[in-house]
């Protein structure tokens, strides 16, 4: 199924602890298998994971403009919805 989302940012590689340019939606893609993202809030404490099983497996996720996004091999980029 394809997915329709606005581009709002370049792509960070491997992001460490990174707000992505404060967005508020991420596209988050695992480049190695079983990948796990981290959103941590901006006083270090995590909000949540979510779970990728293989290389290429994707997520959109909605955090705060200071959570900070965490995934070991992976990209992640900003967008938004074509009805935002």
């Amino acid at each position: 199924m394809a997915q329709t989302f606005i581009v709002k940012g370049s792509v960070v590689n491997n992001p460490s602890d990174d707000n992505i340019g404060r967005a508020q939606f991420v596209r988050i893609t695992a480049t190695g298998a079983t990948q796990t993202v981290t959103v941590k809030g901006s006083d270090s404490t995590v909000v949540g994971e979510v779970y990728l099983h293989a290389a290429g497996d994707t997520v959109i996720i909605e955090k705060a403009p200071e959570d900070l996004v965490t995934i070991a091999d992976g990209h992640a980029s900003a967008v938004g919805s074509p009805r935002s």
